[in-house]
């Protein structure tokens, strides 16, 4: 396998709860709305996906080091990806609805806080 089909395996063998959905191909086009109280499970694994990009290219310049931390506080990595997921989320829905650049200090600042409440 190449690199990234690597990555999206492990992301899919950490979420066992979706494993069904994804063998099922009538669940390929369903519309995840948050209104329904529904997570989007491919919004959800890109989240991963896009969070260890982002670490193993160090960009933006610090997360390698919060995420090593976090890590260290939690002891768990799906629980340090999904606190870190939930700064990523926040930052890109204020981008989207502000029609800017996600606002990469706001999302270190954000990911540092995580530092402290953990």
């Amino acid at each position: 396998m190449e690199a990234m089909e690597q990555m999206v395996a492990r992301v899919i063998e950490m979420h066992p709860e979706y494993h069904a959905m994804l063998e099922n191909e009538k669940h390929l086009g369903n519309e995840y709305k948050p209104e329904d109280g529904e997570t989007n499970p491919f919004l959800h694994m890109g989240m991963h996906l896009a969070l260890q990009e982002q670490v193993t290219l160090d960009r933006p310049q610090g997360i390698q080091k919060v995420y090593r931390q976090l890590g260290e506080k939690l002891g768990d990595v799906m629980a340090t990806e999904h606190a870190m997921m939930d700064c990523l989320a926040e930052v890109l829905w204020i981008a989207q609805r502000d029609q800017t650049e996600p606002d990469e200090q706001a999302y270190l600042q954000c990911l540092h806080m995580l530092l402290f409440k953990h």
